[in-house]
């Protein structure tokens, strides 16, 4: 979000999923995070590796974020290595992959209506 830090990712991004679990919801602070996972090999750090950190998740499981704004960057998993999983909303570019589900549905936030027939707008809504 602010800039602090720019990741390259090369390949494929693979098994996207909007995720509705308790804990992506919190560490998101929104209804679900979309994630997708990306070979380790073809993902860098481009810009601002001093200033990622990391909260240990569960024994092996990292959560790597900005130190400066928060925004979460990628997650790493120790009985994974050769794969991380990536925030699609930290991306600047457009992808050609799409997600392929929504997962943990029934832990859904009450207020999330997956089928919701609500305006869609260019900008802020109107009268804002």
């Amino acid at each position: 979000m602010c800039g602090a830090v720019e990741v390259e990712v090369t390949g494929a991004i693979g098994s996207i999923i909007h995720c509705h679990c308790s804990l992506c919801r919190k560490s998101s602070g929104t209804a679900y995070a979309t994630n997708g996972f990306v070979a380790s090999a073809e993902f860098r750090i481009a810009k601002g590796a001093s200033k990622l950190k990391a909260y240990v998740f569960k024994p092996g499981r990292e959560r790597h974020f900005c130190s400066d704004c928060g925004s979460p960057v990628y997650s790493s998993n120790a009985d994974n290595p050769d794969y991380i999983r990536i925030r699609l909303g930290i991306l600047n570019d457009d992808i050609c992959e799409r997600p392929m589900s929504h997962n943990f549905v029934t832990s859904r936030a009450n207020w999330d209506d997956l089928d919701a027939e609500l305006p869609r707008y260019d900008e802020f809504e109107p009268g804002r």
